[in-house]
């Protein structure tokens, strides 16, 4: 009897041992499952971490003081915002008279940095629906005023709109006339000119069909942001853009404090003067604090008191439906045209650019943004006592270097593209040796060269290849007393 007791009191037990390392078997795969499951939980919660943007933002003084040096300028300067970040930086001086260094609140011209400004108020009138972009101009015109429905090879096919102000596809010219002697930049023409001429012009090209930078197109869109505001052009700026984003030197009516730190160049005479009546195409003063609110206004980044309507920066004409594109790609080839904004670089994925070119009255301006890394540059110089080289093509790759991108390749072939500083030496060095090079050979076979007499009718070619190059220069870029006008 105690044997069988004894051999069911151990098989009791040992089925009793089994059932706990059962348990704890059972307890074991559980624990795992679920510390699986809060591991899966966790990594799919786990954002990874922001890639860099690129090298620290500091490192844009070596882009920016490279440029300064290449363009030869008197003063410059530079601003970048990247994110939640702000550089900025001055160059040389702010004027020939006074070698202060360029401040933070320097004044400068915008130049034809002022149609991107301008094309942001048109937005805002969409936004609004006070204006629609097919609008036609003769609906903003004034009273009594015919806005031409003629082109040159007969009658247009429909009649010149908003848009087609904002796009440089109206038919519209450069300028309409030179301005009086005397008259200060961006005081020429006014509205009461501009709107006594527009009646008898025939339009260059049906509207919408080909684009041809314009100057006065975008005085003409000015008039009727004007007009469709209900209040003047730089009221209605102050009102919806200056005041919200805290602009304290943007302005078309500079003070006398603000006349006070405006640059100069060395060509142009130092005017600071009201330019309302270039408001829409090149009237603007603006300083670097400003410029950075600009930047992150249009970057819509986060923090900012107001966002820029998208319609703004958007690209709205593919350039391969035009006819003719003229004057718009001194920065690179357009890929795509917005309201006074320019696309380039579309088919290089995150290097694409949005940007605007600007110059006159001494001044050289740009502003580019690239919106796959948040991040815009904005540069103003001053002419200087020598030909400089192409800024624009420079900050474009001081923008993607910024970001951590290479620059995009340069199409040798673009019709726009202007040569740097070193490429114009490499050129006036390779004619002074073609010259040099045809006068030995013409004294060669004129008599037997001694070294004393050889080297003389060298040096009256050499000269010759100075004076020719002088004159392409010239042909490239016009004199002083017509910058102002062809560069806005």
């Amino acid at each position: 009897m105690s044997l069988r007791r004894s051999a069911s009191l151990c098989l009791a037990l040992a089925a009793v041992t089994v059932s706990l390392q059962g348990c704890k078997h059972f307890r074991r795969q559980e624990e795992a499952q679920k510390k699986a499951q809060t591991a899966a939980v966790a990594k799919a919660q786990k954002k990874p971490a922001p890639e860099p943007l690129g090298p620290p933002i500091d490192t844009a003084n070596d882009y920016a003081y490279r440029i300064f040096q290449r363009t030869a300028s008197t003063g410059m300067i530079a601003v970048v915002v990247r994110g939640n970040e702000t550089w900025m930086a001055g160059y040389g001086h702010v004027s020939p008279a006074n070698h202060d260094t360029p401040q933070a609140d320097t004044l400068f011209r915008l130049c034809s940095i002022s149609k991107i400004l301008a094309t942001d108020l048109l937005s805002k009138l969409v936004a609004m629906k006070k204006v629609s972009l097919d609008d036609p101009l003769q609906k903003y015109a004034p009273q009594n005023m015919t806005v031409p429905t003629m082109t040159v090879r007969g009658p247009a096919d429909r009649p010149v709109e908003l848009i087609d102000l904002a796009t440089h596809t109206a038919g519209m010219p450069r300028e309409i006339a030179y301005p009086p002697q005397g008259a200060a930049h961006f005081t020429f023409p006014d509205s009461d000119y501009r709107w006594q001429w527009l009646p008898a012009f025939r339009l260059r090209s049906q509207p919408g069909t080909a684009a041809h930078y314009s100057n006065i197109g975008f005085d003409l869109l000015g008039d009727a942001i004007a007009s469709a505001s209900g209040m003047s052009y730089h009221q209605f700026f102050q009102q919806q853009t200056a005041q919200p984003l805290g602009l304290k030197d943007t302005t078309l009516t500079p003070t006398p404090d603000e006349c006070s730190r405006l640059m100069g160049g060395m060509h142009e005479p130092i005017e600071c003067t009201d330019t309302q009546a270039a408001a829409g195409s090149g009237g603007m003063y603006s300083t670097a604090n400003d410029m950075a609110k600009v930047l992150r206004y249009f970057l819509n980044l986060p923090g900012v008191p107001v966002h820029a309507n998208e319609l703004a920066t958007q690209t709205v004409i593919d350039p391969t439906s035009l006819r003719s594109i003229q004057g718009l790609g001194h920065a690179g080839l357009p890929d795509g045209l917005g309201l006074g904004w320019i696309e380039i670089n579309k088919d290089y994925g995150p290097s694409r650019i949005v940007q605007k070119t600007g110059g006159g009255a001494g001044f050289q301006t740009y502003i580019a943004l690239n919106p796959a890394r948040h991040t815009g540059i904005f540069f103003a110089r001053t002419d200087g006592r020598r030909p400089g080289g192409n800024m624009f093509r420079e900050a474009n790759d001081m923008l993607l270097a910024l970001v951590g991108l290479p620059p995009v390749p340069e199409d040798m072939n673009d019709p726009e593209r202007e040569l740097t500083a070193e490429e114009l030496r490499a050129a006036n060095a390779k004619l002074r040796g073609i010259r040099h090079g045809k006068a030995a050979a013409k004294t060669k076979a004129a008599k037997p060269a001694h070294a004393t007499t050889a080297a003389k009718p060298s040096a009256a070619p050499a000269k010759q290849a100075r004076r020719t190059t002088t004159a392409r220069q010239r042909t490239a870029k016009p004199k002083p007393h017509t910058v102002r006008r062809k560069q806005r």
